[in-house]
């Protein structure tokens, strides 16, 4: 459904297995009680573990691990896993950014994008949504769940809401490294990516940045227009349902329900004007609801995005490290190679 892309990057493999294992005491501060129910984490002392695997001169890879706030059926489903890129050689306590994947779990990508915010002195914890890698069930009895998103709307807004509490988690683990500034959080991610990076700019008090890529609101709209929910939609009107029970169904998870906790923050949007699966129009509503931070238009759709990816990373990176917006006249690009 979203935008595949291969990329390829190489380092030093450490030999010596580096392993890191701790507690972090979550104890929620005043603006916890501001957090929309759905999504407020409760008081917690969770186990983490760490192990360094890959090395470059410029950052370092950790594979992490850690329980899920959130308990769904499927133990798999309730280990969280991430990959920590750490900055080498900056000096001071340094901005640290979740980064989140798209639908079609092309986890290179994240990689991608992760690696060039280390390179940056920005450090990168790429998160794995639910039911994505190593969360995804095997075996067992009855049908396995394989996708974040499925036919099944109750359990994928039930992802949805697992997946927001797990980066809010993350971001609580990265708080406590003693490298990173815990005033200088961030969050990004591209379509699905992008549209839990929404919410969780929106409602997490200590998430200060975002940097939304192909994002938007009224989940119900998008759901329901999107060309590869056909055989959905004709299930859920052959049940005697419409498109406001889907609504309904959507509205607590739809990052324009909480857009306005946006207002004030560090937020850059980059859409594409001809958008076929998150509409050019899903966009504008966030941005507006959002406060209208910076935004950036492409000339392409949600598939055609491809070509203009290596432009949208530099700017992400540029941002997301401290980098003015683009300026208006940027907001028409062209591809890049």
């Amino acid at each position: 459904m979203f935008l595949s892309c291969l990329v390829i990057w190489a380092g030093v493999a450490v030999s010596a297995v580096d392993v890191d294992r701790g507690e972090v005491d979550f104890r929620p501060g005043p603006e916890e009680g501001s957090v929309p129910a759905p999504f407020r984490l409760e008081p917690a002392i969770f186990a983490y573990e760490r192990t360094r695997v890959f090395s470059t001169p410029r950052y370092t890879v950790s594979r992490l691990t850690f329980p899920s706030p959130i308990e769904s059926p499927d133990a798999a489903n309730n280990v969280v896993h991430a990959e920590y890129f750490a900055p080498v050689g900056f000096s001071g306590k340094r901005p640290a950014v979740v980064v989140l994947h798209i639908l079609g779990s092309d986890f290179p990508l994240s990689r991608y994008m992760a690696a060039r915010l280390a390179d940056r002195g920005v450090a990168a914890l790429f998160v794995k949504l639910p039911y994505y890698g190593e969360r995804r069930p095997t075996g067992g009895p009855g049908p396995v769940p394989r996708k974040f998103l499925s036919d099944d709307i109750e359990r994928s807004m039930r992802s949805m809401r697992q997946g927001v509490c797990d980066v809010r988690r993350a971001g609580r683990w990265l708080a406590t490294r003693p490298d990173v500034d815990p005033d200088r959080l961030g969050v990004t991610g591209i379509s699905l990516g992008g549209i839990v990076s929404s919410l969780v700019v929106s409602v997490d008090p200590q998430i200060r940045s975002g940097a939304l890529l192909l994002a938007g609101g009224d989940l119900s709209k998008v759901l329901w227009d999107m060309p590869e929910t056909a055989p959905f939609r004709k299930m859920w009107t052959e049940s005697g349902r419409t498109v406001d029970d889907l609504k309904r169904l959507t509205d607590p998870y739809d990052p324009l329900t909480y857009a306005a906790g946006m207002a004030g923050k560090r937020v850059l949007m980059i859409a594409g004007n001809v958008d076929e699966v998150v509409p050019p129009a899903s966009a504008k509503a966030l941005w507006e609801a959002g406060g209208k931070p910076p935004i950036v238009w492409y000339d392409c759709g949600h598939y055609s995005a491809v070509g203009y990816l290596l432009p949208a990373i530099r700017q992400t990176v540029d941002f997301l490290g401290g980098g003015d917006p683009p300026r208006p006249a940027d907001s028409r690009a062209s591809p890049a190679g």
